[in-house]
């Protein structure tokens, strides 16, 4: 029998365990393997979590993600990394070596800070590591209204606001930065790019129960058009269509707020 010498895209994510799979590591999986790429994985941290919301965080050793994340490297040629929940800050350390000790084309860095049901998904410290290392690491960040205004200490509630949210952040080293505003009455996300300035990506709201992952689906989904040859704009307005369509097409799974994936 003839040998196969089919490649795919591989895009790997690094972020924590769902076992909801409505976000994190799984739901990830998903997003890659609709997009016809191929996914390695890393995780960061395991969850007690359902769609009622996360009961705990159980960060993995960082010693063990940077073992992981080499043995991946050194063995596939990996085209974009997304970055998801890092949980410690020896995650985030260990995390963000590993992007110094390798070149990748792409990576979006979602930063994960609380989830949808209020628990916290990263320590005071690693904040600070994300702030200080992995902003400036990253080729595009992609935090939400709420992320933003943590991380820039300011108010995000509206497009003006969240234009000098984008500055803030890119002052602090961010070089290309998208911000959700899928929470917004009028869903609309706003990019900032250092070739190109500020463009507005207006969508349409989606009246759905099940929206659990969409900064998961948008992040992970952005990183494979990435990979797969897209520019910036094409990649985040094909990734906004993707969660979009997901919203109109999920199904509900659990007692609680639904899966977008």
């Amino acid at each position: 029998m003839a040998k196969s010498n089919k490649s795919k895209t591989v895009v790997l994510t690094i972020a924590g365990h769902d076992p909801s799979s409505g976000a994190g590591i799984t739901a990830d999986i998903k997003t890659i393997t609709a997009h016809r790429c191929y996914g390695l994985s890393c995780i960061t941290a395991l969850t007690i979590q359902s769609s009622r919301g996360v009961r705990d965080v159980e960060p993995v050793e960082g010693r063990i993600v940077s073992l992981i994340l080499e043995e991946l490297a050194n063995d596939v040629e990996i085209s974009a990394v997304k970055i998801g929940m890092l949980g410690s800050a020896e995650v985030a350390r260990a995390v963000s070596g590993f992007l110094r000790r390798h070149h990748f084309s792409h990576i979006v860095l979602d930063p994960i800070l609380k989830s949808s049901s209020g628990a916290d998904l990263l320590s005071k410290d690693g904040r600070q590591i994300l702030r200080e290392k992995l902003l400036s690491q990253a080729t595009v960040i992609t935090p939400n209204i709420a992320e933003a205004a943590e991380l820039t200490g300011s108010e995000v509630r509206n497009v003006d606001q969240m234009k000098t949210a984008a500055v803030a952040l890119q002052r602090m080293q961010a070089r290309n930065v998208i911000i959700t505003g899928g929470h917004l009455d009028l869903p609309v996300d706003l990019m900032s790019a250092v070739a190109g300035g500020v463009t507005l990506l207006k969508g349409e709201h989606v009246a759905s129960s099940s929206t659990h992952g969409t900064g998961c689906a948008f992040s992970t989904a952005l990183a494979c058009n990435l990979a797969l040859g897209k520019s910036l704009m094409q990649a985040a307005k094909l990734a906004k269509a993707y969660v979009e369509t997901g919203l109109c097409k999920a199904l509900q799974i659990g007692k609680g707020v639904g899966s977008v994936v």
